[in-house]
């Protein structure tokens, strides 16, 4: 099973603020359904809450949570050891949030799917768990200037486990 995590961060790591994101990149949000369409997404409870519609179309929607068992349109499970034995070997999955679940997970990563703002919030209440270089090498980096819709520069990067 390739375990990617998916995650949008500031210069600081910062990933939200009140259980919802930072900042409003239409590409960002492009990219993230080209890549999680047709595969499995794994969230936290509170990122589940916080999407607009509920469970994610054209995906398998896992959330873990300890007090709900049952979500509309999701899987349900109480911790990510039991989510992930629930997949298939050949089954590509991406962790989508929020705070605790990226930690918890990272160790578990082979890739990380970045979209890098080049901006500082003035307040956020969840971070990406700092990761080292030595451990993870750039693969893919795409670069975007400010426009119309994006108020900030931003890049894809992905990085593969070393």
């Amino acid at each position: 099973m390739q375990i990617n995590i998916i995650a949008a961060v500031a210069r600081d790591l910062a990933i939200g603020f009140e259980n919802k994101l930072l900042y409003w990149l239409p590409n960002d949000l492009k990219r993230f359904k080209s890549l999680t369409t047709g595969h499995t997404i794994v969230m936290g409870r509170k990122t589940f809450d916080s999407l607009p519609k509920g469970a994610l179309p054209n995906r398998r929607n896992v959330v873990l949570s300890r007090s709900v068992t049952e979500l509309p349109g999701a899987e349900v499970y109480s911790d990510l050891n039991s989510a992930l034995a629930s997949c298939s070997p050949d089954e590509e999955v991406y962790i989508i949030g929020g705070e605790s679940i990226y930690r918890e997970a990272i160790s578990l990563a082979h890739r990380l799917c970045l979209t890098e703002i080049d901006a500082q919030p003035d307040k956020a209440d969840a971070y990406f768990p700092e990761f080292s270089l030595t451990e993870w090498k750039e693969t893919f980096s795409e670069s975007h200037e400010t426009d119309e819709k994006h108020a900030y520069f931003y890049r894809f990067v992905d990085y593969e486990r070393i």
